[in-house]
């Protein structure tokens, strides 16, 4: 019994200081931003158009995929990416996949097998370090990125599996925002799919044309973190804020600054609308959301609850003018822990798409107030405080 406890008490210390040690080498690591310009921005919002339109541009590859998802799924819709994958690979265009090792732990060995023996280069990210076991276990690598050829990009919240197409019967629909890039802003992504991989691999001598844009083009900026810089860059355009704010995400964790930063924006006359899933996918997310939901609804913020299936859509629109949409949540996880990568953009043509969309989702969406938040279940509220503790980790 003494040497169990005593080992006991050597795992949570050595936790303890493994977790500490890496939050405060992330908080001073840094954020990068990203400046270039599009020819061209797609919008994608289906699942069914996500894959139809990354798979057409997979098969017309003639040179490079490069491709990273935080999940990976060993299922009919991941093995099916894999297929055109691997098929385009063998036709000598280099294909490098790079997929989370946590969130894509189910790819199973005879896919990867499959994969390698096709000419597909295939590496797991943020892997798991001894002694830093905790905190590498802890830091993810979320990002969604594609670039094919040097000319397309992809960036958003799609990863490939069933239940990004709508093929999962326990979510039903999949409501996710996804951009497809072409011009000079597809360098950015390929510099940081790059930096990723390295970061686990060989370095890759690579010299990528992306053919300047022609003609009408719309500026970009691609938000880079890994566990700080997320939290500023959300409260610092919340606070610039003037007329309205629309936040879509699956998990609404904000932390106090990014919380006061929108109950400052309600007080000076600026409206405020959150659109969040009915059902959840994670344990204790909800709970972990209920105080912060309370306070944003007695100041005067209007919260839906999206009941069309699931709602795993990332973005923030300020005043009809500026959007964000890419990989981070408004979660401490995304804020503080994870690699993360957002798109900022001012294109007024892309912005009218994307609001048709929302206005099309508050549609299909309950309004959330506080008489329902009320009558939550006695489990819910005893919950409540192990959620808020665990928040940062969710």
């Amino acid at each position: 019994m003494g040497l169990g406890f005593a080992i006991i008490i050597g795992m949570v210390l050595w936790a303890i200081v493994d977790l500490v040690l890496g939050a405060r080498k992330r908080r001073n690591s840094l954020s990068i931003s990203r400046h270039s310009t599009t020819e061209k921005i797609d919008f994608i919002a289906d699942g069914e158009d996500f894959f139809e339109m990354l798979l057409k541009d997979v098969d017309a590859a003639e040179r490079h995929i490069h491709m990273m998802f935080y999940i990976f799924r060993d299922d009919e819709t991941g093995l099916r990416v894999i297929d055109h994958l691997c098929e385009k690979a063998s036709q000598g265009v280099r294909v490098i996949v790079l997929a989370d090792l946590a969130g894509s732990h189910g790819l199973k060995k005879k896919t990867i097998q499959r994969m390698t023996a096709s000419g597909v280069r295939f590496s797991y990210s943020r892997k798991i370090y001894f002694p830093r076991i905790f905190t590498t276990l802890n830091e993810r690598n979320h990002r969604k990125i594609t670039i094919i050829d040097g000319k397309i990009g992809y960036i958003g919240g799609f990863n490939a599996g069933n239940e990004y197409a709508g093929k999962d019967p326990k979510f039903g629909y999949w409501r996710d925002y996804h951009l497809r890039v072409i011009g000079e802003a597809v360098n950015d992504l390929q510099h940081q799919f790059l930096v990723d991989w390295q970061a686990e691999n060989e370095v890759i001598d690579d010299h990528i044309y992306t053919p300047l844009p022609t003609g009408n083009h719309a500026s970009v900026k691609f938000h880079i973190t890994n566990g700080s810089g997320g939290e500023e860059s959300f409260s610092s355009y919340i606070d610039g804020a003037t007329s309205s704010i629309v936040i879509g995400t699956p998990y609404y964790i904000p932390g106090r600054m990014v919380q006061n930063s929108l109950l400052n924006a309600i007080k000076r006359g600026v409206s405020v609308i959150l659109i969040l899933p009915m059902k959840a996918d994670h344990p204790l997310v909800k709970e972990a959301s209920f105080h912060y939901l309370v306070e944003l609804i007695q100041a005067g913020g209007k919260v839906y609850q999206y009941m069309n299936g699931f709602y795993h859509a990332k973005v923030m629109i300020i005043d009809d003018r500026i959007c964000d949409i890419g990989t981070a949540n408004f979660d401490q996880r995304s804020f503080h822990i994870n690699g993360e990568i957002n798109c900022i953009l001012e294109c007024p043509e892309v912005l009218k798409t994307i609001k048709k969309v929302i206005k099309m989702d508050l549609l299909q969406s309950e309004r959330l107030d506080l008489d329902r938040l009320k009558k939550r279940t006695i489990g819910n509220r005893l919950l409540d405080p192990i959620a808020r503790l665990l928040s940062p980790f969710l």
